[in-house]
């Protein structure tokens, strides 16, 4: 009888929106009672879930670039092991076995993007290196997000759509409730799930559909540069849905900048010129459209993010503030003084704690460069720490920031401009050649783990917000989850590298890595940075800022290729549309939270079944329909996608007024 009476109803009405004045919002486990949160099962099968998936995103990863989020699939599959186990009060250590278990996906982003460079660049690296380089960056990135966790979390509810928390804890709730909600997100995810593992095992169809599959968007594509793509995917689609037409509008006005305009420009007046220290290729003009992003444009939205992030720190001065000035007041308190009783669901490792843990993280830091063989001098292992600080602590909210309003981390952009200035600083102290870029690319690497560990980390504990379980207790284990990823991920790389190597035929593509390489070589041989291209970033940034424009948004979508943002428009659209056909609002209500429900199944599919897409890849299974796909896969995609569309819109109209 008592599991039945606390078996969660649902996330409360007022989870997603903004909280009107004195009105607080409720967790589904009470903040006034304890539950089984960190147990043997839940520790165990966390860093089970761990391993597993830290080898299966580092090969994806490198194989064709893509590293996918783990979250959700590991909350898949502690649900699914809970139900069938029969555990009780199952909720709480779900969370942690998710908490745990997502270190594999950001640890892995932060070495793939940037350690095999080294072996691009015909250098050596060793497992110490790597492993230290992961687990200092992957520490650091917990310790610095600790203090930001109450703004981000609590006092901005309702402000940050969190697509990827959303749709992780949708899954956590519906499958602890069971009935109808679990229904109708199974049937989401078996259809989500399925329509993509058809386009990446068969080929059906195709991923992405672009405008030059027609004659005259061919021709305008190579005249002028403009081309329009879409990406075909449930799982995109899903969360342009919980991101929201306006976010997903701003979003997409950056994309359509660079490739409406910027390449355009770029290709018609640039070709072999020199303009601030900075080169065009001659040929720029013959270069397709890709390649024009690729190579110029998606730097202007380095630049920008960048800048954004900068203007976003000092607009959350006072949030830095208040978390230093907290810090402060709990080292200058006697410890027999009169502790504050904060309830449960609002308990974070203490600040003491936190401080002095990042005391002792950047001393290691400095240690692994001083005695590890990164750096030859003690000035610079001095110089190397400062830079991993003061980027890591600073980019932080810049992180939590991306995850919080699209589910995506521009984490390679900001690696990219920490190597710039890891590469300045160190070529000033005397460090440059093959040394220097080794110490470069594994300083990168720790910053680079550590924004994205950061960024993963505001998910989890977001879900932990909305659910109701103790943030110290995720913040204590995440630690043990950040060392297990490490050591996994390191063992991976040297193993790839021995068998598949990063370079020459069969080689893995390690996509972000060779743009790491070709970024560092020639600052480390004496070239410099895209200053003019960061600039114009960085000019855009500010006018948005002053226009009271998102501007981190805004320079996202300039980042992110377009295939990826159109997807959000339309999905953000199908959000506004079926929220606003109804004059009763509760009834709107009702079919935008039954939406976020098929959204959230739509990305829980197409997650998972991306696993199972790698393990078929790894295995060498090709069931690919080459010859179909090359002559029908884009002409017939946009049928599946209209298909979907529909059973989405139909599907979430299906609410009528409560009784």
């Amino acid at each position: 009888m008592e599991n039945k009476e606390n078996k969660p109803q649902g996330l409360p009405e007022n989870a997603y929106r903004k909280l009107k004045k004195g009105e607080e919002y409720k967790p589904l486990l009470s903040p006034d009672k304890n539950y089984p949160e960190i147990t043997v099962w839940s520790v165990t099968i966390g860093l089970v879930m761990t391993i597993i998936f830290s080898a299966a995103a580092a090969y994806l990863g490198l194989k064709v670039g893509q590293v996918f989020e783990a979250a959700i699939p590991i909350a898949i599959l502690a649900v699914g092991l809970s139900s069938v186990l029969k555990k009780n009060q199952a909720l709480g250590q779900n969370v942690i076995i998710q908490s745990i278990g997502s270190c594999s996906g950001v640890i892995v982003a932060g070495s793939i993007f940037t350690l095999p460079a080294i072996y691009i660049l015909g250098l050596d690296v060793n497992f110490t290196q790597m492993f230290l380089s992961s687990l200092l960056g992957g520490v650091l990135g917990i310790l610095f997000l600790i203090p930001f966790r109450k703004y981000f979390v609590k006092e901005q509810h309702g402000t940050y759509p969190f697509p990827e928390a959303t749709a992780t804890t949708q899954v956590l709730v519906s499958g602890e409730r069971g009935g109808k909600s679990l229904k109708v997100l199974l049937l989401a995810g078996m259809i989500g799930g399925l329509y993509d593992f058809i386009i990446a095992t068969f080929g059906a169809w195709a991923e992405t559909v672009t405008t030059t599959v027609t004659r005259w968007g061919a021709a305008i594509a190579d005249k002028t540069k403009i081309v329009l793509k879409l990406n075909t995917g449930a799982a995109v689609l899903g969360l342009g849905y919980i991101v929201g037409l306006k976010y997903a509008f701003i979003i997409c006005c950056g994309s359509l900048l660079v490739w409406l305009i910027i390449n355009p420009i770029l290709a018609a007046s640039f070709s072999g010129v020199d303009i601030f220290g900075m080169s065009f290729s001659a040929a720029l003009g013959q270069m397709s459209a890709d390649e024009i992003f690729r190579t110029y444009s998606r730097l202007i939205g380095i630049g920008g993010i960048a800048t954004a992030g900068i203007i976003g720190i000092i607009k959350s001065s006072k949030v830095i503030g208040s978390a230093v000035k907290l810090a402060v007041g709990e080292f200058s308190r006697k410890s027999g003084g009169e502790k504050v009783k904060v309830e449960r669901t609002q308990q974070d490792i203490s600040m003491r704690s936190v401080v002095l843990g990042i005391a002792v993280a950047l001393l290691g830091v400095f240690a692994f460069f001083a005695f590890g063989g990164v750096v030859n001098t003690i000035w610079q292992a001095l110089v190397g720490m400062l830079v991993v600080a003061v980027i890591a602590f600073l980019f932080t909210t810049v992180a939590a920031n991306a995850i919080a309003i699209v589910g995506t981390n521009p984490v390679s952009g900001m690696t990219i401009m920490t190597l710039i200035i890891t590469a300045l600083v160190l070529v000033a102290t005397g460090l440059k050649g093959n040394s220097g870029m080794v110490a470069s690319l594994l300083i990168g690497g720790v910053v680079c783990t550590a924004l994205s560990t950061a960024g993963g980390f505001i998910t989890d504990l977001k879900i932990g917000y909305w659910i109701g379980t103790t943030p110290a207790k995720q913040e204590k284990w995440k630690f043990l989850g950040v060392l297990v990823a490490a050591v996994t991920v390191a063992g991976v790389v040297i193993v790839l590298n021995k068998t598949y190597g990063f370079i020459g035929e069969g080689a893995l593509v390690a996509p972000q890595a060779n743009a790491m390489a070709a970024v560092i070589k020639p600052m480390m041989e004496g070239g410099s940075a895209p200053w003019f291209l960061y600039g114009i970033g960085a000019i855009i940034a500010i006018i948005l800022s002053f226009l009271k424009i998102p501007a981190l948004a805004f320079c996202l979508g300039m980042f992110i290729p377009i295939d990826l943002n159109l997807p959000l428009l339309l999905g953000g659209a199908i959000a506004w549309f079926v929220s606003t056909r109804s004059k009763d609002k509760e009834v709107n209500a009702a079919r935008k939270e039954r939406g976020t429900l098929i959204a959230s199944g739509f990305i829980a599919g197409g997650a998972l079944m991306g696993v199972v897409s790698a393990i078929l890849k790894f295995a060498k299974v090709d069931w690919f329909l080459t010859d179909w796909h090359a002559t029908y896969g884009e002409t017939i995609a946009i049928i599946p996608l209209v298909a979907l569309v529909i059973y989405m819109i139909m599907s979430s109209l299906k609410v009528e007024k409560q009784k």
